[in-house]
């Protein structure tokens, strides 16, 4: 595994990326590889650093799956005490707690971040397939809903997206018009996964009546009506709505060979 630590420009900050790399990519130097792109990448490899205290379990999942295509898998560390800034392209517009009122706004800046200057240093730095059938890119809960704006803003960039607890309620009316008005490709994948017991007391502080369970698969079920709405064939989709899962890295590590099988990989 590899780390840099990456000028982040709109925060005046560098952010650590990491790169765990194929098993014997250094001598397979003729090969190149799809690229996964994967954000709160404090949790995705060691669970000694997951918030929850469990990760997405990627290691293991690759190596217990030989029969996998090889993959590089970036690990986009959040922004810590901004991270619900940075992951909402727009502000919230339901929250009921005062130090949140004005969360959210900077996903846009991210997502162009991700595209015009990550992207762009890891197909430099690594041997990458860099084109959209070979770009994978996914999150949970806000990671989710900053996945899904930029699939819809880039959708050139990134072939198969992973949309997992999808918090979209966040933002719930500017979200589904972007969707609406930004169609996805007819030939990308989207993996979409959301529980039925997701609410946790820190999501509720946003709700005005606390259904916070039934915000989130609302939330999921709008975005897949809408992006089979703007033309995306629902082969192209693959929805799970699990009984019981709750918010948590469990159940995304749970379902994270799914995605990548989905994608074809």
């Amino acid at each position: 595994m590899d780390t840099h630590h990456v000028n982040v420009p709109y925060y005046q900050q560098k952010r650590r990326v990491r790169v765990l790399l194929p098993k014997d990519y250094d001598k397979e130097t003729s090969a190149n590889y799809p690229v996964v792109y994967l954000h709160d990448g404090q949790n995705v490899f060691y669970s000694k650093e997951s918030f929850s205290g469990y990760s997405w379990k990627v290691i293991p999942t690759i190596k217990n799956h030989p029969e996998l295509q090889k993959v590089i898998v970036v690990g986009i560390d959040n922004a810590g005490e901004r991270r619900l800034d940075e992951y909402g392209p727009w502000p919230v517009d339901n929250s009921q707690t005062p130090e949140f009122m004005e969360a959210g706004g900077d996903g846009m800046a991210y997502g162009q971040w991700v595209v015009e200057s990550l992207k762009p240093f890891i197909d430099s730095h690594y041997r990458t397939r860099p084109e959209a059938q070979s770009t994978l890119l996914a999150g949970s809960s806000m990671g989710g809903i900053i996945t899904a704006y930029i699939g819809a803003a880039y959708p050139e960039i990134f072939g198969h997206l992973g949309v997992f607890s999808l918090a979209s309620w966040f933002s719930e009316r500017e979200f589904l018009d972007f969707i609406n008005a930004n169609p996805l490709k007819a030939d990308t994948r989207v993996f979409i996964q959301v529980g039925t017991n997701e609410g946790n007391a820190g999501d509720e502080t946003f709700m005005k009546n606390n259904r916070i369970n039934q915000a989130y698969i609302n939330s999921t079920v709008w975005y897949y009506q809408s992006l089979l709405r703007s033309g995306l064939p629902v082969d192209q989709i693959d929805l799970h709505i699990v009984a019981q899962a709750t918010h948590h890295e469990k159940h995304w590590a749970d379902h994270f060979l799914d995605f990548l099988k989905f994608s074809n990989l």
